[in-house]
């Protein structure tokens, strides 16, 4: 899944797999990505929704 991020430059692509995620950076669509389990990305999200990264 991904969405239109309009002027942004910060932006990384987020795709479903069979058990989690694997995320890429949208300005080098050419370089590897990497995968999560449902239960990393599910604990990752957490983080960011208690700003334990700000």
């Amino acid at each position: 899944m991904s969405a239109y991020s309009s002027q942004e430059t910060n932006c990384v692509e987020v795709g479903h797999t069979s058990n989690g995620a694997a995320v890429r950076d949208t300005k080098d669509r050419s370089a590897d990505y990497f995968t999560t389990t449902g239960q990393q990305w599910a604990a990752f999200i957490d983080a960011v929704k208690d700003e334990r990264f700000e």
